[in-house]
């Protein structure tokens, strides 16, 4: 569903990009970060409306229901600019030659943590040893934290997933940790910003739910683009996000947040290694 905003406040125009691109809208996306699409939309659309109006455009956003669903839009030129978890824009850059302009920083850092949670009342000293049979949730296949990172690790120890545990996939990261703090599952996949934020906002308890697994740094979401986008408007999105002061990003990001960094060859190189190694990505 697309929510076209017309921006009513005078912009920042970019030299030139105005004359050249007229009034028509840039096509944003973002993916499921919130429990639902309206808490997403409430959550990211701030963001969107500044580059908006930085460019002068007015925009439409689309809030989508899964990850892979970014990459097709941004492959079949649906949409000009996403926020894209980091597997996410890796699928898109394999699939449909996005491009990643920054990686945004949450706290100050760059990176993030994957995490594997485990219902109270378990005792788990050896992971994942001592987990063998108990049933766990993963996040849909596009998610970094939720699904493609912890399956490479449980692959580096020749373990399957779906034989060692009772596996199921396919859940958000709201949900799993929701599964898990209820007791509906033993385990289940997400990431440390979220556990952390369904804690402040006590949606759960912390004595709901352990860590039991956390991964190496990963590098943060990306803000990504499709390959055709023109030159003028990636230079102009990147210029825009990279300029967003910790400040500013109290107003137009998501608690926590605090700004971007410019995305480089390498920024993501990881990621792209993980999903070369389960053969999720085309061969090079």
């Amino acid at each position: 569903m697309m929510n076209r905003r017309l921006l009513l406040a005078a912009p920042l125009v970019l030299p030139g990009l105005a004359a050249a691109q007229g009034r028509v809208p840039l096509r944003f996306a973002v993916g499921p970060f919130q429990p639902t699409a309206g808490d997403t939309r409430r959550a990211f659309e701030p963001f969107f409306a500044h580059l908006a109006a930085a460019l002068g455009r007015p925009y439409e956003l689309t809030v989508t229901t899964d990850w892979a669903g970014i990459a097709v839009a941004l492959g079949s030129g649906q949409v000009d600019a996403a926020w894209m978890g980091p597997w996410g824009y890796v699928l898109a850059r394999d699939r449909a030659r996005a491009e990643a302009l920054a990686t945004v920083l949450y706290q100050g850092l760059p990176t993030y943590h994957a995490i594997i949670l485990a219902r109270a009342g378990l005792t788990i000293a050896r992971f994942p040893e001592d987990a063998r049979g108990m049933s766990i949730s993963f996040a849909d296949a596009g998610s970094t934290s939720g699904w493609l990172i912890p399956h490479h690790w449980f692959a580096t120890r020749g373990i399957d997933p779906r034989s060692f545990f009772r596996y199921r996939d396919g859940a958000s990261h709201a949900a799993n940790v929701i599964s898990v703090a209820s007791g509906q599952v033993d385990l289940a996949t997400d990431f440390d910003r979220n556990f952390n934020a369904m804690l402040a906002s006590g949606r759960v308890r912390a004595e709901q739910a352990q860590i039991v697994w956390r991964s190496a740094p990963l590098p943060n979401d990306a803000l990504a683009v499709r390959h055709d986008l023109d030159a003028a408007t990636k230079a102009a999105l990147a210029a825009a996000a990279i300029a967003i002061t910790p400040e500013q990003a109290l107003r137009v990001m998501p608690a926590n947040y605090t700004g971007w960094v410019p995305a480089t060859a390498e920024t993501y190189a990881m990621i792209e290694a993980a999903g070369r190694a389960l053969g999720r990505l085309r061969t090079s």
